[in-house]
């Protein structure tokens, strides 16, 4: 961390900046300048410290040196994070399909499918059993139940699952069911959900947030981490700006960028970065050409007849027209997709 004082402050005001981060047990080192000093301060200090120091008068900003996500950044040296779930590894030298409907309608619609999903490609299984909803009058999902056929229609294909978590208090019960927990991009920074979530056991993908910096995204996986569980998966699922032609703005650049600041996987999901089904290909193209480890898109027999996210849900067909194009762009990165392999 380095303080940068104002001009002209008084050197009795530079020695009690000094005292303060002595006082904090860590070492200061002072660069004089023609009209202003600039103090290093050596050490490992904490975010709160980092804004007492703000009080100073004498001081025109503090500028942070290193990222404040320990666990979740890069790091020197620090080989990218694999996750190992059922039978396919996330992250790595290969790229992972996800899929499934947006939200679990009955038995027949979820396993009809997972069957379609497998046989054009995809290894991981995704399907909402508790919705957040913009409109509390909107189908909430089937919850428990919707679990339960989560559940068995991965035991009958051999796909692993992923299901989104809103509380902390169904963390347990969900993770009963599902292979992966998703934090939804309205609980990016719900703190005692990531700290739940954290403490499950199982690994944890942490979507971004409509208005979420990739330096908040990244804090909210460090929340995760602090809880003692290093298996984060982070999904790009576009932002909110100014333009209404789609859903959200899929921020491609933000792969690019998480890749480089951190060793987690990165998915992105094009369904809900764009909510227009025939953007969802190109998307999840553009995304494994910019160094995702995966993709997650919705799928659904019907998606006219679909509970939610229908305008965004490719049918079968569309789904393994993208799975061609999908296997053409990984194996043009070097980064096949992966197959189902035995534990």
């Amino acid at each position: 961390m380095i303080i940068v004082t104002r001009i002209g402050t008084p050197a009795a005001e530079i020695t009690a900046i000094e005292d303060r981060i002595r006082n904090e047990g860590l070492k200061s080192h002072q660069i004089e300048g023609a009209n202003l000093v600039i103090i290093g301060v050596i050490g490992d200090p904490s975010e709160d410290f980092r804004d007492q120091m703000k009080v100073f008068p004498g001081v025109e900003r503090v500028v942070r040196i290193s990222a404040p996500y320990k666990l979740a950044g890069a790091g020197e040296g620090r080989p990218p994070t694999q996750i190992r779930v059922g039978d396919v590894t996330i992250g790595g030298e290969g790229t992972v399909v996800i899929a499934g409907p947006c939200t679990i309608e009955s038995r027949e619609q979820l396993l009809t499918t997972a069957e379609r999903i497998k046989q054009a490609g995809a290894t991981i299984l995704r399907g909402g059993a508790y919705k957040p909803r913009t409109s509390p009058y909107s189908f909430q999902g089937l919850e428990v139940e919707g679990l339960k056929y989560l559940k068995e229609v991965s035991l009958a294909t051999g796909l692993a699952t992923i299901t989104e978590v809103m509380e902390p208090e169904l963390v347990a019960t969900v993770a009963e069911y599902t292979d992966i927990l998703q934090i939804g991009a309205r609980n990016t920074q719900n703190f005692p959900l990531l700290k739940a979530a954290g403490k499950s056991g199982i690994p944890v993908m942490v979507k971004r947030g409509p208005a979420s910096t990739i330096s908040e995204w990244l804090m909210s996986a460090e929340y995760v981490m602090a809880e003692g569980n290093p298996d984060v998966i982070l999904c790009e699922r576009g932002i909110r700006s100014f333009d209404d032609s789609t859903r959200n703005t899929q921020d491609v650049a933000a792969v690019a960028v998480a890749k480089r600041l951190s060793h987690l996987p990165v998915i992105i999901d094009p369904s809900h970065g764009t909510g227009v089904w025939h953007l969802v290909e190109p998307l999840a193209l553009a995304g494994i050409a910019a160094g995702a480890d995966g993709v997650m898109v919705e799928v659904h027999p019907a998606p006219e007849l679909a509970l939610a996210d229908g305008a965004q849900s490719l049918t079968f067909e569309n789904f393994a027209h993208m799975m061609t194009a999908l296997r053409r762009v990984a194996d043009a990165m070097d980064r096949p997709l992966r197959q189902l392999q035995p534990a």
